[in-house]
């Protein structure tokens, strides 16, 4: 890497950044599926049916999405941020 001025964003600090976002985020969905997992617990045998499937399909789609963060770069696919 050359030497900086003041004010230079580069291309690698720009991916520094978005993989710094992208496993904060990643971390808190998987905060957020625990706690929603612990606090289903013990509730399916009184809840309404179709409740478990509800929550069960909201913890995949989290976890899934938690995922994505790392394999592809992004929940919406792109590889980076704009520094604007």
């Amino acid at each position: 890497m050359s030497a900086l001025r003041p004010g230079v964003i580069t291309d690698e600090m720009i991916q520094a950044m978005d993989a710094a976002k992208r496993q904060g985020l990643q971390k808190d969905l998987r905060a957020l599926a625990a706690n929603i997992r612990a606090d289903a617990e013990g509730r399916y045998d009184s809840a309404e049916p179709g409740w478990r499937s509800g929550v069960e399909w909201t913890l995949l789609w989290i976890e899934n999405t938690a995922a994505q963060l790392t394999q592809s770069g992004g929940a919406d696919g792109r590889q980076g941020v704009s520094p604007e």
